[in-house]
């Protein structure tokens, strides 16, 4: 598909997406907010998704299409695991979403980029792992932590600061939504938590016992915590 020569469109775009490894598995967290230009599109927008059980991709860039990619990707990993009766490695999962991206480049080259995080358990290596993507479906494994999204330069430079190799699960979360507050600090795309209308990020764990969305709960307890510390430290 391309757009009639000079047209743009107005689409929602979503950002900031952040992973980070830990002692267990992998932990991926996303904001809420979509925008498209100077207005916020949707306050409670999800961009974090379950890929399968033991992976999931954060998405950055146009919404609507990126939502699209991540429902045919869930569809394809369930194909795959009810003919063969197993698992995709996590590579081969990497590598599909590549070959999906490639096939928007089309459309990326018109500004409807999408540009996704992906993350999980590797069952043979017994490690979690992350991967991120450029446009063109170039593939590169990262290390430790990562972000992706307009607030991503300001959500590393935290992760910098805080992360730790011997990490916890509980650590990486908070590291995690910390690393979303200070994107939110400096980027106008990148919500920041909504306490008055409970708008908390979304953030699931990996683990070798699978795929778990972290309750609202417990998230809104770290992001009060958090809160409550920048009243008297601003600037983390």
């Amino acid at each position: 598909m391309r757009l009639p020569e000079g047209s743009t469109v107005e689409a929602p775009h979503g950002t900031t997406i952040v992973a980070v490894t830990h002692a267990g598995g992998v932990i991926m967290a996303g904001d809420r907010r979509a925008t498209m230009g100077n207005i916020i599109a949707q306050r409670d927008i999800e961009k974090v998704f379950p890929a399968d059980d033991y992976s999931c991709v954060g998405i950055a860039g146009t919404a609507g299409l990126a939502i699209e990619m991540v429902r045919l990707f869930q569809v394809e990993l369930e194909h795959y695991e009810k003919l063969e009766g197993s698992t995709m490695s996590l590579d081969g999962k990497a590598n599909r979403l590549s070959n999906m991206i490639r096939g928007n480049l089309a459309m990326a080259m018109q500004g409807l980029a999408v540009v996704p995080l992906f993350a999980g358990y590797d069952l043979e290596k017994r490690v979690g792992r992350i991967f991120s993507y450029d446009v063109t479906g170039g593939r590169y494994e990262e290390h430790s932590f990562h972000s992706v999204g307009s607030g991503s330069v300001f959500a590393r430079g935290a992760l910098k600061k805080k992360y730790r190799e011997d990490a916890t699960e509980a650590d990486a979360v908070r590291m995690s939504v910390d690393a979303l507050y200070d994107a939110a600090d400096d980027d106008s795309a990148t919500g920041g938590p909504d306490l008055a209308r409970r708008i908390f990020p979304v953030v699931m764990t990996v683990t070798a016992d699978g795929l778990r969305r972290v309750p609202e709960d417990e998230v809104s307890a770290v992001v009060e915590a958090i809160v409550a510390e920048r009243m008297t430290r601003p600037g983390g």
